[in-house]
């Protein structure tokens, strides 16, 4: 444990001091966030490789009571220096992805162009070397007795932690937090899309037993049969069918429960932000109209504990940059709610 003996939790928060001007050093610190600045395979607007950047920055407007979980912060909470060699990769894989998409949404036949042949090798070999360095980061945190919470980044950057997180902990089920299924196998060419993280985790991670998705409206009829015919193991309760029956009369806490029945002993929160109303997240990499409240979130969260069920781990994906921070400002309050309820659920 830190010595927070002359620290003073209602002060500002100084910028040479760590996530949410915390004095917490690595050493000290129960969890460690990595971040992973990563876009490659966005197919819309892009921005989010600089998402943990100014999430860490705004997060050092954020007051450290939580109503939730008291004096959570005292556990320590560090977010490490993002890999200034992965972001430049990712800015160089983007321009590449980006040709290759708009010949390709052009109409263009890949199999006559040599050079853009070449364009998704190179990308499709960066996107498994990312996973492979999440895979190693996130195994080499918990096996050090850490917790761990990883910031995108686009959402295909968590599968790597996935694996490590199964191969440590055993069986466990995803709570997914999104407007899309992200169940399209090999979107666009690129076997390791963003909208493809879901399939991948579970054809990847044999310890993953059940993902649970929550908020879905944007997805395609391919993902809709991929759900219908997993006997059960995905389990999407879409957007539209969650407010018909707010609609008519149930409440959100029949909603929870309904959720959390779903969900085996221990639970994963894979937290794309475009889950969210896009007015909290508007520009996101695909912002889609719907979506839920933070509240209605964490009354969520909160009643998983109290049903018994441990939080193993999460991510928080496709926060993304803009002029007012407004984005990355909502994005260092909901990872500041995980923070605490990972080590609360962890005591």
């Amino acid at each position: 444990m830190a010595d927070l003996s002359q620290f003073d939790p209602n002060s500002v928060s100084l910028v040479s001091n760590n996530v949410f001007g915390l004095p917490t050093t690595e050493t000290d610190a129960a969890l460690v966030l990595l971040p992973v600045p990563w876009e490659v395979t966005v197919s819309y607007s892009h921005g989010t490789a600089r998402g943990p950047e100014q999430i860490c920055k705004a997060s050092l407007q954020v007051d450290l009571y939580d109503p939730d979980v008291k004096d959570g912060w005292k556990s320590g909470f560090y977010m490490r220096d993002q890999d200034k060699h992965m972001l430049l990769r990712s800015d160089y894989l983007r321009k590449e992805a980006e040709l290759y998409l708009k010949f390709l949404t052009e109409g263009g036949d890949i199999a006559e162009n040599e050079f853009l042949k070449k364009t998704l090798v190179d990308v499709n070999t960066g996107t498994r070397l990312m996973n492979e360095w999440v895979y190693k980061q996130t195994k080499d945190l918990l096996n050090s007795g850490k917790l761990v919470g990883l910031v995108g980044g686009d959402h295909s950057t968590p599968l790597g932690y996935f694996r490590a997180i199964g191969e440590k902990k055993g069986e466990f089920g995803i709570l997914q937090i999104d407007a899309h299924c992200d169940l399209r196998n090999g979107y666009e060419g690129f076997p390791y899309s963003h909208a493809s993280i879901m399939y991948n985790a579970i054809n990847e991670v044999p310890q993953l037993s059940k993902l649970v998705q929550l908020g879905i409206r944007d997805y395609c009829e391919e993902e809709l049969d991929y759900i219908n015919n997993s006997n059960g193991k995905v389990v999407t309760f879409f957007d539209r069918d969650i407010k018909t029956r707010l609609y008519e009369g149930d409440s959100w806490r029949q909603v929870c429960d309904d959720v959390i029945a779903q969900l085996p002993q221990q639970v994963y929160i894979s937290f794309d932000i475009d889950g969210l109303d896009p007015k909290l997240c508007p520009r996101t990499g695909t912002p889609v109209p719907g979506g839920f409240e933070t509240e209605q979130l964490y009354f969520l969260f909160r009643k998983i504990l109290e049903s018994g069920r441990k939080l193993i781990g999460f991510d928080l994906c496709e926060v993304s940059t803009s002029h007012d921070e407004w984005d990355a400002n909502v994005g260092s309050r909901v990872l500041f709610k995980l923070c605490n309820l990972l080590v609360h659920s962890n005591r």
